[in-house]
This record gives structure tokens, sequence and C-alpha cells, in this order.
């Protein structure tokens, strides 16, 4: 072996040991919010995603047997005055969604009166269910996903 093949040697160890401890796959993160009591049909649940550090799918489900409909980013916005972000369905239609401590207030248009949805746990209750690995801890992470991920 010839000292020039040491670097070209050293950086394949690098390369190696860098992928064997980076994970495998996309770092997915979801901040769950909802309205209502679940299982009823005035329930409302919204789902906000990151992928890798960036704003990825958001979800809506209504109902009693949680309806659900994509959504896409419509961008930053300001509503009375607060910053907030518009949300659309398919159908064209925007809800206005400003992040106001640890819960969300959604408009159906920029004066409309709020609906107020508050972060929802996704896991296992005393000790029964399936944890959710790629959800927010608590009402604080999830309002921290949403201000930087969305409001930008």
């Amino acid at each position: 072996m010839s000292f020039a093949s040491i670097p070209s040697l050293l950086a394949a160890a690098l390369l190696t040991t860098a992928l064997a401890t980076s994970p495998a796959c996309a770092q997915n993160r979801v901040a769950n919010y909802g309205y209502g009591q679940p299982g009823t049909a005035g329930y409302e649940h919204f789902s906000f995603w990151t992928n890798n550090g960036h704003r990825s799918d958001i979800h809506y489900a209504h109902g009693k047997d949680r309806v659900d409909s994509p959504l896409r980013y419509g961008g930053a916005s300001r509503v009375q005055g607060q910053p907030g972000f518009k949300v659309r369905f398919e159908s064209g239609r925007t809800l206005y969604v400003v992040p106001s401590g640890n819960v969300l207030l959604v408009r159906a248009s920029p004066t409309a009166a709020p609906k107020t949805f508050t972060w929802e746990y996704e896991g296992p209750v005393n000790g029964v269910g399936t944890a959710c690995s790629v959800c927010v801890a608590d009402a604080a992470a999830a309002a921290q996903l949403l201000r930087r991920h969305y409001l930008r």
C-alpha cells in the first residue's frame, strides 16, 4: 500500500462511519390538534407533518368516522394582527390557522369567530395502546413545530 492511498482509505472509513451512525429513513414529526370529542359528529382533527425538518403534509379529519382530507399549505398570513397561515382543501375552501400559546385558533375567514383546537396525545393510555414514535411529546413541542415550520 502506498502513502497516496491512505487519504482515500481514511475518507472511505469516515463515510462508512457516517452512514452507519445516521438514520436510514427520513425524520418525520407530527403535531396533532383536535376540537370536540373524538367519536362524535362534531369532532375535528388536524395533523401537521414535517419531514427532515421541512413542512410536509397536512391532514384534516372530521366526524364520528374521522373522514380524512388532505390539505395544502396556503402560505403565511396575518389574522387580526397575529401571525398565522392558511390551509386549503382540494375544493378551494381556505381556513386560517393562528397558533396562540399552545392552542390553534382556526377560522373560516379572517373575520370569523375562531374554533380553539388543542394538542392531542396519540399513544398508550394506562399502558394500553401503541406508542406514536413520530408524534411530538406535548403541547409546547407541537406549538414549536408549527411556529418553526408553518409560520414561514
